[in-house]
């Protein structure tokens, strides 16, 4: 089910939600440098402030949609820096976590296939003249459950009843999300589909 915007938008880069997407998008290196610092050498506490940094996002997700919807604050920047933080987050915890063997490479793949064919499916709709479609209820979903899952599995790496209490919800939520993401994604390329051919008729 799409979720549809009635708001109206503004062009306002200087808004509170829009300052706490950007506070999530500096924490991405942060987060990755945290999650890899481990395998270089690093303290094993690290992984406390890798958790630290993922679950400040999660709550400035969620903060930075409330606010701008309550506040009226919805912007054009706001639309592209929101899904982007979220994007670099999963990105950036795949790699730190299939590098870590934590995530089995055949699960970073279907994630990242999943990103590149909604690439090529927004490539396809500027093309036309389109911007990205807007972020649906099962994407932000997905996103959630990921959001979970990650910290999860990333706890899971340990000995003791809480590592592994961690590793049985961390794939619970991973499967989940996993299966959502692509949910998501599918639904995204049939609402391409039905612009493209909607304009292909109207010519």
């Amino acid at each position: 089910m799409e979720v549809q915007e009635t708001r109206v938008q503004t062009d306002r880069v200087l808004t509170i939600p829009n300052i706490l997407s950007m506070a999530r998008l500096v924490g991405v290196p942060l987060f990755l440098w945290l999650i890899l610092w481990p395998e270089f050498g690093g303290p094993k506490a690290a992984n406390g402030w890798a958790l630290l940094v993922l679950a400040l996002s999660g709550v400035s997700d969620y903060l930075d949609g409330k606010l701008a919807r309550r506040w009226n604050q919805i912007s054009k920047l706001g639309r592209i820096l929101d899904p982007a933080a979220d994007r670099l987050y999963i990105l950036s915890t795949l790699v730190g976590l299939t590098w870590r063997d934590i995530l089995p490479i055949w699960l970073t793949a279907a994630l990242l296939a999943r990103e590149l064919m909604l690439l090529i499916a927004v490539g396809i709709l500027g093309r036309h003249g389109y911007g990205p479609p807007q972020v649906n209820f099962l994407g932000k979903a997905a996103t959630f459950n990921l959001m979970y899952a990650f910290p999860l599995l990333l706890l899971s790496d340990g000995d003791g009843w809480l590592h592994s209490l961690a590793a049985v919800f961390g794939w619970a939520f991973a499967g989940w999300g996993t299966a959502l993401y692509w949910w998501a994604g599918i639904l995204y390329v049939v609402q391409v589909r039905r612009l493209i051919r909607a304009d292909a008729t109207a010519d």
